[in-house]
């Protein structure tokens, strides 16, 4: 299911490999940029590279730099603006321009501090990488916001700048049902990787979600099977206590950052009376929203599915 971009874990196999390589990341953008901050192009030794930080506009000259980065152990920080004619070719209706900070690895970034990031990254642990006057380190902490909004940049000084490196959002639906069959391209397009979990036969088949990841496990089995962390939304569509009850107690006790339960007022009071009994809090029930979705007057499952993409995203970058 994981989807990242793979560019760090290259830079440190080309390392190893005795290439030598090199990480560069777009630090700071002024008009239309083709790339966002935080976005990293891998070099190696040889010319090779992966990944990409301005869509082709000025990746030729940004190798050639990394090169001569690379031999000399040290790193640079390059500025380029990107013509309206370039800008024009990579799908932009303006032009601007980047910053891209190259770090050689092994003299600059040290070996120890990627192979930690990418084992980070492996284990779904949001990360920060922290590059500034005060060294290079990773943080965990104090960048709430940064890694809500998934917002790398530079912190107040202007000298010391935050990478921030989340992994894949994902969204496990229990009940493969109509709204869930609208559900999921949309939340592909929206950068999640989607789950479906259902028991029943009928509901979980290739049939309804081709190509789609689909588990016939009881819902509270699923869930704990794929996991859930504070980068996964749990939505539950079944209407049956009997399945979404055991995938909801295991959300309650994590640290998912959205539950959503489809059912009408009366339905999610009988299912908050249940989770009362069951021992839960005011304060974990209130994490549910129920009825699930904003209220924009959704008809049908695909409104319904906007509804609930829409309310997750509000979650995701605002808050609870």
């Amino acid at each position: 299911m994981d989807r990242f971009d793979g560019i760090p874990e290259t830079a440190l196999a080309w390392h190893r490999a005795g290439k030598g390589a090199a990480l560069a990341t777009v630090v700071e953008t002024w008009g239309s940029a083709p790339r966002r901050v935080g976005s990293q192009l891998a070099i190696s030794g040889d010319g090779e590279i992966a990944g990409s930080v301005s869509g082709g506009c000025v990746e030729g000259a940004v190798v050639a730099e990394a090169l001569d980065a690379i031999e000399a152990g040290k790193p640079v920080l390059l500025t380029y603006g990107v013509s309206d004619g370039d800008a024009f070719a990579v799908g932009l209706a303006c032009g601007g321009t980047i910053r891209v900070l190259v770090e050689p690895i092994g003299p600059v970034m040290p070996e120890a501090l990627l192979a930690d990031l990418v084992l980070a990254r492996d284990a779904r642990i949001p990360v920060a990488y922290v590059t500034g006057p005060d060294g290079r380190r990773l943080e965990r902490e104090g960048h709430g916001a940064r890694f809500r909004m998934d917002r790398s940049g530079f912190d107040e000084d202007g000298e010391t700048f935050v990478a921030i490196h989340n992994p894949p959002l994902r969204l496990l639906i229990v009940g493969a049902v109509h709204i869930a069959q609208a559900l999921v391209p949309m939340a592909r397009i929206a950068g999640y990787d989607p789950l479906i979990i259902d028991p029943r036969d009928s509901f979980a088949s290739e049939a309804r979600f081709p190509g789609e990841t689909v588990v016939q496990d009881w819902p509270d089995e699923g869930v704990r099977a794929f996991g859930l962390d504070a980068r996964t939304a749990l939505v539950l569509l079944t209407h049956d206590p009997k399945l979404d009850d055991p995938a909801l107690i295991e959300a309650l006790r994590s640290e998912v950052f959205y539950i959503g339960a489809l059912g009408s007022t009366r339905t999610h009071a009988k299912r908050v009376a249940r989770l009362q009994e069951a021992g839960f809090s005011e304060a974990e029930i209130a994490r549910i929203h129920g009825p699930v979705g904003l209220d924009i007057g959704a008809a049908n499952p695909s409104e319904i599915a906007v509804s609930i993409l829409a309310e997750m995203t509000r979650v995701l970058r605002r808050g609870a």
